[in-house]
């Protein structure tokens, strides 16, 4: 679509996840991500409007409140700058030339980031983002050209859903039932065989993040690792490389 649209995308996309930042933090409270307005968690200092821009207020006020100077996160201007990346990303790519499309794309993107992070934080998936993304992703199938069809959306988030259901069946302490719903709504986005990519290399480097985190003595062998965050790493990548992956391959054969 254009440098300049991309670049308008990613500015949009660094904005929309100034507001991701607060569903991140909010939902697994159950708290209102509208009300209260936007504040500090420490002191509760109401952030005014040039506190609140997305990146430059953290530059700025050198990742510290205004008011009490607790230390902000990093992950704040982080969480916006890999928005506006993805969006401007998908802008890019995007050949289609449809904008109800690009808007399935940044929607899918974005719930992606969000998942990776509630995961990270609260080792849980929560319905109200995975059974939406699930729904749409169908639903996209149906009535958009680009990706899987409507049927191929809806047999691979049932087949890839369904044996990693049954998995859970005989080793309950693998996964959890919501990375299933979560790699059922990557079978309705990306279809065949492009979910089982996105899955194997989530496994792959699931593996090699334990593996680290093991050796880095921040957890046991019996404490949980997040399988999210690993998953939507897969999902991107197969986003937006899948089908070179898919050339490779066949390339080899």
């Amino acid at each position: 679509m254009g440098v300049e649209f991309s670049i308008l995308s990613g500015i949009v996309g660094v904005i929309i996840g100034s507001f991701l930042n607060v569903v991140i933090y909010r939902v697994p409270q159950g708290k209102s991500i509208v009300f209260p307005g936007s504040h500090c968690a420490a002191c509760g200092h109401n952030l005014r409007p040039w506190e609140l821009v997305p990146v430059l207020s953290f530059l700025i006020l050198k990742g510290r409140c205004a008011q009490c100077q607790e230390k902000i996160s990093w992950r704040y201007p982080l969480i916006e700058v890999l928005n506006g990346c993805l969006y401007f990303y998908a802008a890019w790519l995007n050949k289609s030339g449809s904008f109800l499309q690009l808007g399935i794309n940044f929607y899918f993107l974005s719930v992606l980031l969000v998942l990776a992070a509630i995961d990270w934080d609260t080792y849980s998936l929560p319905d109200v983002f995975t059974l939406p993304l699930l729904g749409v992703g169908i639903m996209a199938g149906f009535f958009l050209p680009q990706g899987p069809s409507g049927w191929e959306s809806l047999a691979t988030a049932l087949g890839v859903g369904g044996v990693f259901w049954m998995i859970t069946r005989i080793y309950p302490e693998g996964m959890g039932l919501g990375d299933i719903k979560l790699i059922a709504g990557l079978g309705a986005f990306l279809g065949f065989p492009e979910a089982l990519i996105a899955i194997f290399i989530a496994s792959f480097t699931g593996s090699i993040g334990g593996l680290l985190i093991l050796s880095f003595k921040k957890r046991s062998y019996r404490d949980p690792i997040p399988f999210g965050p690993y998953l939507v790493l897969g999902a991107w990548i197969v986003f937006f490389w899948g089908q070179d992956i898919l050339s490779f391959y066949n390339s080899l054969f």
